[in-house]
């Protein structure tokens, strides 16, 4: 074998992409939601082998072949060991009371009919503060999750408006890390790149929280009657001590991630306080779980890893009052590794490269290269399976195109995030869709129709190219700099 491997030709580049889809719909048609049980991965693998054979065939060695999948998993570790903590988050936060506390004064505050463009703006504001649509539906989205299911709304529908929010958020927000990348890539200054992606990104949640407005009213008078609130906020009141002090908890993990500390210590110190909180607070509860699980430190580590569930007697409740803790992430970790791989060995073969290179050889304006960086984007979330890539490959790739026909970076850069950032999540397979489909509790393709920012923004942008909208173009100086530095 050698590494002198001839480019691969179109059709051969997407052929393991044509396996891939084929399989995950006939998983979807069989196995269901239950798909992301094994199917799934199973499928990323043999889809992995297939490139990855293909691809030795040709002359490419296995080491190559197995240090991009190797890198690719690297790359996908802190997610991983986020997506644990979150698990063992969510288990303190329960026994704590934290969760059902929010769940109470929540049904208090907020009414069915306009809970859902709430929830979005409420998402949108502390995803700008935060600087990350992760950490916000690790917080505020897991406790608006269970307000609304309580509500009797479709979680697709309130999942969709937290991920719309939280993304708009984090594209806006000068904290975050991929509005970072975007502008960096594309050598764009930060405030210059948000003030110019605003531009698509402002009408685009207009549209969206209008969407979910109109949504509310309809729909808001089919949501769970008061007298069924009112019971819910009894059944909680009975089965834990509530204080409004154990929302200092979320608070104060907001306001770590807020002081820039990163997002695993910041849920790490919000998982201890919650089990603090569980032996300040919920006596009564600890002692009876300690009868089932054996002692009280039982009943904390079994919070943190594995299966809790309080039974209060009624469904709607006793859904909402339980947690698999970090054993219930371990599907979307074995999810993220087998796409990591996929993405790999794509990577290695050089399919997804030649993928790339064949839109750019069709574009002949500067629509047409908008368009095709936002085809390119979203080719790379699919196929790679992680955001960073979808902005990162696109932007080196695209970056002298843009300078040769003089167009201003800043186009690069806000394409790159209104197709790149916001439609990793639309990818069950991506680490962004897969993350938020755990913490979230609602399968992708459930709240993807009701992602409406995640839709629009994409088309957004195509509109502005097409209508050639606040397109900018490189000043002289700024042309005869792109010269000096090429």
């Amino acid at each position: 074998m050698n590494d002198n491997a001839q480019p691969p030709g179109l059709l051969t580049a997407l052929t393991p992409l044509f396996l891939l889809f084929i399989l995950l719909a006939y998983n979807v048609a069989v196995y269901g939601d239950d798909s992301l049980s094994g199917a799934n991965q199973t499928a990323l693998i043999i889809s992995a082998a297939l490139a990855s054979a293909m691809t030795m065939l040709q002359g490419t060695s296995w080491d190559k072949v197995q240090t991009h999948m190797l890198d690719n998993i690297r790359a996908a570790t802190p997610a991983i060991l986020i997506l644990l903590m979150v698990g063992a988050l969510t288990g303190s936060w329960l026994i704590s009371g934290i969760v059902p506390a929010m769940i109470y004064y929540g049904l208090e505050v907020f009414s069915p009919q306009y809970f859902i463009v709430s929830a979005c703006a409420v998402t949108a504001i502390a995803a700008v503060v935060i600087g990350s649509s992760w950490s916000t539906s690790a917080t505020l989205g897991v406790a608006l999750m269970s307000i609304g299911y309580a509500m009797g709304i479709n979680p697709g529908l309130v999942a969709g408006a937290l991920i719309s929010g939280a993304y708009f958020g984090d594209k806006m927000s000068p904290l975050s890390d991929t509005t970072n990348l975007a502008s960096g890539v594309s050598n764009v200054d930060l405030f210059t790149h948000i003030r110019y992606l605003s531009m698509t990104a402002l009408p685009s949640i207009l549209i969206t929280l209008l969407l979910y407005l109109i949504i509310g009213l309809i729909t808001g008078s089919d949501a769970a009657s008061v007298n069924d609130t009112e019971q819910y906020r009894a059944i909680i009141q009975q089965h834990f001590a509530l204080n409004p002090l154990l929302l200092l908890v979320p608070a104060g993990v907001i306001f770590l991630i807020i002081r820039r500390v990163p997002a695993l210590p910041a849920l790490f110190v919000g998982t201890l306080a919650g089990v603090l909180c569980a032996l300040l607070f919920q006596g009564e509860l600890i002692q009876q779980l300690s009868e089932e699980l054996g002692n009280t430190y039982q009943v904390a580590m079994t919070a943190l890893y594995g299966d809790i569930a309080i039974a209060t007697g009624n469904d709607v409740l006793d859904e909402l009052l339980s947690t698999g803790g970090m054993y219930g992430m371990l599907n979307t970790i074995w999810l993220i590794v087998t796409a990591m791989v996929f993405g790999g060995a794509m990577e290695a073969a050089g399919y997804l490269s030649r993928i790339t290179n064949a839109l750019i050889s069709r574009v002949h304006s500067a629509a047409g290269l908008i368009t095709a960086t936002g085809a390119t984007c979203m080719v790379t979330n699919v196929s790679a399976s992680d955001q960073y890539l979808a902005v990162v490959v696109p932007g080196r790739m695209f970056t002298k195109a843009y300078q040769e026909r003089n167009l201003a970076p800043q186009n690069l850069s806000r394409t790159l995030e209104d197709t790149g950032t916001v439609t990793s999540v639309l990818v069950p397979w991506n680490t962004c869709g897969a993350y938020h489909a755990t913490v979230l509790g609602v399968a992708t393709f459930a709240y993807l129709p009701w992602a409406f920012f995640c839709l629009i923004s994409p088309l957004m942008t195509l509109f502005f190219a097409w209508a050639g909208i606040k397109i900018a173009k490189l000043s002289d100086d700024e042309e005869l700099a792109t010269e000096e530095v090429v």
